[in-house]
């Protein structure tokens, strides 16, 4: 004979577990009457789910979760939108607490969030908590519902698909409660093109672009491309911006899901199709002695500003094939491209610890996927090209019409300047957002005593200082408050 878990644990314990995350409905729903619990919940939650993601499991988890908490606590992100659901739930306790509702009060100074999907879900929430300026913004713990999944196994949520039974959730909650907060860099990033002469007026299909990046059509004074005929994208990422080789692999497994998503029920399967697309798209065998007719450096020009207002360029070696720029340390399914170089070599490059919190951005390089699997060796890495506050990516006529780029999972095709015209991307520190880790948490605050010691560069300020007041206002916000309203035919399954 066996016994569910709610036997073993008895009706009251379950009860007492319910009352530390439960939030009652006058706070979720508006004009529902006030009936408050006896007690204040030590980790009131809102539960956020792609119940498109890891197959069966986000719809599974959507049910357990809704069977163990108030339903109204609980959001299927398919049917209801982020931006919709925070706007509401702290306008509701700003008014609660005007009027002098304590319970209310300690709802917002101790509330998270909980996000299931897979990266692309994360930084959606991320991106909609940056944009509203809550006033006390809720940290975040992550669910690891996708393929890659670096942002949980950055903060020690593991990167395996989790159980959806109620045990596994009460263990999961059990882990937020006893998470504790760490600070993370946002990364802003611009992206202007010339409009097509013909066609529509978006260069990229809607669905083309990630959700993560928006246009936008006011004209910056002091931007020596911010003139008519040219379109400005901007949106913002907390992991990785990509582009070259591992991004054009992700735009074919991309691609391949939409048109198959019943082959992409099982994460071990999309692993499998991953490293089998890797195989097949020219990466694996190009050679390490001569350049790629592809490699960075003839289709870009780098910079990068290590200095308030000072840009110099970054020089690429020819044998690059692709380029990451890195916040967290975790890329790729949970590999640290920068690694973990010996402190000598950081001293004699003037390189500093990758800490997630330090405006700071890592920029790594490989030749090819050969040279991507030396991640999987004991203190490999990647080529370390640069730390910088800011980088700068200029696209002229060249080698290539197209190249491959990809924001936190979300990949996309480029087109390139085929006439006199330039292409700019432009990645800058934003601020930061705040995240929930466990003790098996990878990333490292230069504000943890526990982290290694280093020489910071006491002149590490903001890019943004320079800018003009329109431009920071164009930087201002992501826009995920506003973009991220995807429109109702949008399918979430398209969100890793």
């Amino acid at each position: 004979m066996t016994c569910s878990w709610d036997t073993i644990m008895g009706d009251s314990m379950l009860n007492h577990i319910l009352s530390e995350y439960y939030i009652p409905n006058y706070i979720l729903v508006p004009e529902s009457e006030a009936k408050k619990p006896p007690c204040v919940p030590s980790c009131p939650v809102l539960v956020f789910i792609n119940s498109k993601s890891g197959g069966q499991l986000g719809g599974n988890l959507l049910s357990t979760y809704r069977s163990v908490l108030n339903t109204n606590q609980v959001f299927d992100l398919g049917e209801t939108k982020p931006d919709k659901v925070l706007h509401q739930i702290y306008a509701t306790l700003g008014s609660l607490k005007q009027r002098g509702d304590g319970f209310a009060s300690a709802i917002e100074s101790s509330l998270r969030i909980i996000v299931a999907g897979g990266d692309g879900t994360a930084g959606w929430l991320l991106g909609v908590i940056s944009d509203l300026k809550l006033p006390h913004p809720p940290p975040v713990a992550t669910v690891p519902l996708g393929t890659g999944n670096n942002l949980p196994f950055s903060f020690g949520w593991g990167k395996k698909n989790p159980g959806t039974d109620r045990q596994s959730v009460f263990s999961f909650l059990e882990q937020v409660k006893n998470a504790t907060e760490m600070k993370i860099d946002s990364w802003h990033i611009i992206m202007r093109m010339r409009a097509p002469k013909e066609g529509s007026c978006d260069p990229i299909g809607p669905l083309e672009l990630p959700h993560s990046l928006h246009a936008f059509h006011r004209i910056s004074q002091t931007d020596k491309l911010g003139m008519d005929g040219y379109h400005s994208f901007r949106g913002g990422f907390w992991n990785y911006f990509s582009m070259g080789m591992d991004a054009q692999v992700s735009y074919a497994f991309h691609s391949e899901r939409k048109l198959h998503p019943e082959k992409f029920r099982n994460q071990l399967i999309n692993q499998g199709t991953y490293i089998k697309l890797g195989c097949t798209q020219g990466w694996m065998f190009g050679s390490l002695f001569r350049p790629s007719p592809t490699n960075i450096a003839q289709i870009a020009k780098v910079k990068v500003m290590r200095k308030q207002g000072q840009w110099e360029d970054l020089k690429i070696p020819r044998s690059i094939g692709s380029i990451v720029c890195l916040n967290l340390p975790s890329f790729s399914g949970g590999f640290n491209p920068w690694g973990t170089p010996y402190r000598k070599k950081f001293l004699d490059r003037g390189l500093t610890p990758p800490f997630v919190d330090d405006g700071l951005i890592e920029i790594v390089g490989f030749r090819n996927v050969l040279h991507g699997l030396v991640l999987l060796a004991p203190n490999g890495h990647g080529t370390r090209l640069a730390q910088a506050n800011a980088v700068r990516f200029e696209f002229k006529k060249g080698a290539a019409n197209h190249t491959f780029m990809r924001i936190d999972g979300e990949p996309w095709k480029q087109p390139l300047p085929a006439d006199d015209e330039t292409v700019v991307v432009e990645i800058s520190h934003f601020g930061q957002v705040c995240m929930l880790a466990t003790p098996l948490c990878r990333s490292r605050s230069m504000h943890d005593p526990s982290s290694p010691t280093a020489c910071y560069n006491e002149d590490n300020n903001s890019s943004d200082e320079g800018d003009s007041p329109d431009d920071l206002e164009e930087k201002r916000k992501f826009g995920a408050a506003d973009s991220f309203k995807f429109p109702d035919e949008f399918d979430i399954s398209y969100l890793s």
